[in-house]
């Protein structure tokens, strides 16, 4: 889901009531709107959030996940594991926790503050967070965590 379509639509709302203003009152509305597009992308993102775990906590059975890549949001519906097939967990696997440094880009960075702001984390926390989830997915695929070995191993 392309989020810019909806925030292009609050700018061009807000542009069209400032229209009824002389020039100085268009320039602030066109301003103003350039400078709350971001914000506007996070509270959607929010409302995207809340309401995909409205849904997971009416299906039961599955969660709903939203994800954000530039200025698209994706969902992700995933089955709920049962009992018999609960993965471990990253910290029931490993123990002490080390540093890493990570090097990125600027502009995933600021996506990743974003995430981080948006889900009321730390980026370290969110990343962390990311990191765990990466790694039960793949555990999940590769069958580690129920009595197998980790492939490659």
């Amino acid at each position: 889901m392309d989020l810019n379509k909806y925030t292009a639509r609050l700018r061009e709302d807000l542009i069209a009531a400032a229209a009824l203003g002389d020039d100085k009152t268009q320039a602030t509305a066109a301003a103003l709107a350039a400078a709350t597009e971001n914000s506007a992308r996070l509270t959607l993102l929010a409302a995207l959030s809340e309401l995909a775990a409205e849904i997971s906590t009416a299906v039961g059975d599955r969660t709903v996940h939203v994800s954000v890549d530039g200025t698209d949001a994706h969902i992700d519906v995933r089955k709920t594991p049962t009992e018999d097939e609960e993965q471990p967990t990253f910290e029931e696997m490993t123990g002490d926790i080390s540093r890493v440094t990570l090097r990125l880009v600027e502009q995933i960075k600021s996506r990743a503050e974003e995430a981080a702001a948006q889900s009321g984390q730390s980026l370290n926390s969110w990343m962390a967070t990311a990191v765990q989830g990466a790694l039960r997915d793949q555990m999940r695929r590769s069958g580690y965590g129920r009595g197998d070995e980790p492939k490659g191993s």
